[in-house]
């Protein structure tokens, strides 16, 4: 209970996944800056940078593309990471790459996430482009359900694009394509799918509602849709469970993954399994880089430890209680 009353914010992992050019880093830029995570200057010199590059409409998306390569060619590369708070929630954006090869990138952060957004650019030839084949919506869409996103929110970005300009005509079909293919992936469209227009660059839809702009829906925007999720049940009392997503030596030991099941404390004696390597929580970092005496299921952290050398891990190991340690597998059945 007292951890609970430190944590008293529910946190929830959201992942932004699409084909290529859907404006996912867009999104998630204009996100952080309509909740104050990104201040008016940093836009601005966003912004200014962006000019300069040849690349105005871009500066919104080097919030979370932060690397020259990433700048560059406008495309995300790695699985960016960001958060966010609202008045319920803190928020982790785990912003995927559209490209196909970076899918690798994509499915790590769908390792981690709690929701899905599927974002649909509804621009006349990028939505068909990106749903047909060889497009990365169907895939990433069935991907994210295979890495346990059991919920998606289809985001349809783009309508204020020239081609669309708010129209309900493209708006249902879209909606009328895609939804037997998120159901054929395994997706309810009753209960697990959630559809809403927005667009990702002025911000209409995301904060605020559409209002007069989009005078045919009605519904809430993106943020407060998030917000009135369900709450997802958490096993705050169960044994630790941190799959590694990354080590690294930066004066000693650091790994980070999510929290998925029990809660961890500054000096816990832990082990990594399989291997059953003795070690000892030094120091916890949440996803603002703040040290926290403790963090709870659902956190994405990373722990500094104490007693083991970075090279006896790899990713895919497994921070364990050292009552209850992961169990190990010689064999598993896989379905392709």
């Amino acid at each position: 209970e007292l951890l609970l009353d430190e944590h008293f914010k529910e946190h929830l992992n959201i992942i932004f996944i699409g084909h290529v050019d859907a404006g996912k880093s867009t999104l998630g830029g204009n996100i952080l800056f309509l909740t104050g995570m990104v201040d008016k200057r940093t836009m601005e010199k966003y912004e200014r940078e962006a000019k300069e590059a040849g690349r105005e409409s871009w500066y919104l998306s080097w919030a979370l593309d932060t690397n020259t390569e990433e700048r560059a060619k406008g495309k995300t590369v790695e699985c960016g990471r960001a958060s966010f708070e609202s008045t319920k929630r803190r928020y982790t954006i785990l912003d995927a790459p559209g490209h196909k090869n970076y899918v690798p990138s994509m499915l790590s952060g769908a390792g981690q996430a709690d929701v899905g957004v599927l974002v649909i650019s509804a621009r006349r030839g990028e939505f068909e482009t990106g749903f047909d084949r060889g497009g990365q919506t169907r895939e990433h869409a069935v991907l994210a359900k295979t890495a346990g996103v059991r919920r998606l929110i289809v985001a349809i970005n783009k309508m204020d694009d020239i081609t669309v300009e708010w129209s309900q005509q493209r708006y249902d079909e879209i909606k009328a394509k895609l939804t037997p293919f998120l159901k054929a992936a395994g997706y309810n469209p009753r209960t697990d799918l959630i559809f809403l227009p927005i667009s990702g660059y002025t911000g209409a839809g995301v904060k605020d509602r559409t209002g007069a702009l989009c005078p045919w829906y009605s519904g809430p925007s993106l943020l407060e849709t998030l917000d009135d999720l369900q709450a997802i049940d958490r096993k705050i009392n169960g044994p630790i469970r941190i799959p590694i997503a990354e080590k690294y030596n930066d004066m000693g030991t650091i790994i980070s993954g999510k929290l998925e099941s029990g809660h961890i404390k500054v000096n816990q004696r832990t082990f990594i399994m399989p291997g059953r390597i003795p070690c000892e929580i030094g120091a916890i970092y949440s996803e603002n880089e703040v040290e926290e005496q403790s963090a709870v299921c659902g956190d994405n952290v990373r722990i500094r430890l104490r007693g083991i050398k970075d090279d006896m891990i790899q990713n895919g190991y497994v921070l364990s209680d050292t009552r209850y340690p992961s169990r190990c597998a010689r064999a598993f059945t896989a379905q392709l």
